[in-house]
């Protein structure tokens, strides 16, 4: 009887420990970015985002946050869908494309002698400072497939966010959408013909 208790108690104990765990939350960058353009609206040519690559001390799925001089906390609850890098790609996909009203073509068979302008971009800072600010600070090239002409530039976007991991990344999210306006404006440039100044 004693020992029937015991086990009992030991399995409330347990599924009490369960219960008590922190939930983990999970989020996205690109939710709310970019709008499929209307097929009268598309351009006359495509883009091709390459993949992103992003710090080695932010490239995983835990957020990763400055908290102080030099300091950096990993917080296990507050994760990203998918790797920063991933999640900054897809983000600029979806607002380069909007901005410009075509479609990216990454790994996708073009029809023949359709232009293509291929991105690449290279994340040298991704900053989250709860209650502060969100950084993201990206060098990017772009150029036409086929053709030896290559405009690299640097974007710097900080965002001011509120407290909460919502606001963070929403700050994020807005810093995407900057760096994106910069890289279809090259974009539209080089399809009329010019080179446009970073």
């Amino acid at each position: 009887m004693m020992r029937a208790f015991g086990l009992s108690l030991a399995a409330v104990l347990a599924l009490g420990g369960c219960a008590s765990s922190p939930p983990e939350h999970f989020y996205s960058l690109s939710n709310g970015l970019g709008v499929a353009p209307a097929p009268a609206a598309r351009a006359g040519y495509f883009i091709e985002m390459q993949a992103v690559t992003v710090p080695k001390d932010v490239a995983r799925n835990q957020l990763v946050v400055t908290t102080g001089a030099g300091r950096m906390d990993l917080l296990e609850q507050e994760r990203w869908s998918s790797p920063p890098a991933a999640e900054i790609g897809q983000a600029l996909s979806l607002a380069v494309s909007g901005e410009l009203g075509t479609i990216d073509v990454f790994r996708t068979p073009v029809p023949e002698k359709a232009p293509v302008y291929r991105i690449s971009t290279n994340v040298q800072r991704f900053e989250s400072a709860p209650g502060q600010y969100a950084l993201i600070d990206a060098v990017w090239s772009v150029r036409q497939v086929g053709s030896e002409q290559v405009l690299t530039c640097r974007s710097v976007a900080q965002e001011t966010v509120g407290a909460g991991y919502d606001a963070l990344v929403a700050g994020h999210r807005r810093a995407v959408a900057r760096i994106g306006a910069d890289i279809a404006k090259a974009v539209r440039s080089l399809a009329a013909g010019t080179l446009p100044a970073c």
